[in-house]
């Protein structure tokens, strides 16, 4: 049996143009009402910009990757590991006002390892598309809070 690497994608669309999503996601001003909770800076090509998450300790670098305007991000992190995970979100409009947004990231070794992060950043990106969804489609911040347990000082 050969080692399958694993990588995680899950999708849903949002009743916004892909302009507003896009700007959504690559700037961090914006990305701080439903994901982070600071950014250096925003996504651009080429670029390292370091994220802060109200659940962790500490900042973490992302560096940006290809970058097209109003269609698709991808950028680099590392994993739990120090494994270097490609994300990329592509923006598929539907009619002018609704894009279905695609998350793929990839990829661990299918070990137990693996698995644990598969499930979690799973989780995660669920997550992740229903607060965008939330904060473009209401105005609601639904990270706010929902993970205070997790710090240190409450656990």
């Amino acid at each position: 049996m050969t080692n399958q690497k694993l990588h995680i994608q899950t999708a849903l669309q949002i009743l916004k143009p892909a302009h507003e999503v896009f700007q959504a996601i690559v700037d961090p001003a914006k990305m701080s009402n439903y994901f982070i909770s600071e950014g250096s800076g925003p996504m651009e090509e080429g670029k390292t910009v370091t994220w802060k998450f109200p659940e962790f300790d500490g900042s973490f670098p992302v560096r940006a990757g290809k970058v097209e305007q109003d269609k698709y991000i991808s950028y680099y992190w590392d994993g739990t590991d120090g494994t270097e995970l490609l994300v990329e979100i592509t923006l598929t409009p539907k009619g002018e006002n609704a894009t279905v947004v695609t998350i793929t990231e990839k990829e661990m070794d299918n070990n137990e390892e693996g698995l644990a992060w598969l499930m979690g950043n799973t989780a995660g990106w669920a997550n992740f598309l229903a607060c965008l969804k939330a904060y473009l489609e209401h105005g609601i911040n639904l990270r706010k809070g929902a993970f205070d347990f997790m710090k240190p000082d409450q656990l």
